[in-house]
């Protein structure tokens, strides 16, 4: 069954590691990554990246990418989504705290963040990227 918008956006601000799609554009299926990210109902779908990564690359020239996140013990949950990048900004710390508190306790996250090379005047080479969602597909599959 198909979920509710509140549902399904509630799902997707879950903690889950997402698995990331975007067209290669060159005959291939898609590049499909997994990857932390992080969204608020209503909002953005934020991830980081290398700027010079091969993701980045054919995320630039698609223009848009997807995020599937899933449930996989009963009862089994999915949400899909996809739409246009809408910002391509050098990851700041603020953007690495925020990513590593979803998935890592404090102490991980400081040394997420300090192995990460980012400080207030330094990228270290890595993008946050924001995508719109545009399309959504989501489901209960409710076995369990």
């Amino acid at each position: 069954m198909a979920l509710g918008v509140q549902e399904r956006e509630e799902f997707l601000a879950g903690r889950h590691v997402a698995s990331l799609a975007v067209e290669r554009g060159d005959g291939r299926a898609p590049l499909t990554v997994p990857l932390w990210y992080w969204y608020e109902p209503g909002g953005e779908v934020r991830v980081i990246t290398g700027a010079d990564s091969v993701k980045a690359g054919f995320i630039s020239a698609a223009g848009r990418f997807s995020l599937l996140v899933q449930q996989t013990a009963p009862t089994y949950l999915y949400v899909s989504v996809d739409g246009p990048v809408v910002g391509t900004t050098p990851t700041t710390v603020a953007d690495m705290v925020t990513e590593a508190s979803r998935y890592l306790d404090a102490e991980g996250v400081d040394d997420y963040v300090s192995g990460s090379g980012v400080t207030e005047t330094d990228s270290a080479g890595l993008v946050t990227l924001a995508m719109r969602p545009e399309h959504w597909l989501s489901a209960d599959l409710g076995w369990g």
